[in-house]
């Protein structure tokens, strides 16, 4: 990195993190029936899923798990997909405590 800063530039690869740097994510509160929706039609597998709503399989792991809430756009489409409302994929506890566990 520190070449490209002596070149006047930063090329894409250089903007990575360093190797080994923690990288802190914050939990969500915001829970989802995903998984079970996609074995509900078919077996539909989270790349297929990624597939329709125009993101990676890894984005589809990630809000599956928990460790990231999708975009409002993204939710209604993943709900689009199943063909239910968004309250039937995605619930927000509506009293703090009331985390994931």
């Amino acid at each position: 990195m520190l070449r490209a800063l002596r070149r006047g530039r930063i090329d894409r690869q250089d903007r990575r993190l360093p190797a080994g740097l923690p990288v802190m994510v914050k939990p969500t509160r915001i829970t989802n029936t995903i998984r079970a929706l996609r074995f509900a039609h078919d077996e539909m597998t989270q790349a297929e899923l990624a597939r329709r709503i125009g993101v990676t399989r890894q984005t589809v792991i990630a809000i599956e798990q928990g460790r990231y809430s999708p975009s409002l756009e993204l939710a209604f489409q993943i709900a689009e997909v199943f063909g239910v409302p968004l309250t039937d994929v995605f619930q927000y506890p509506t009293h703090p405590e009331e985390g994931p566990q």
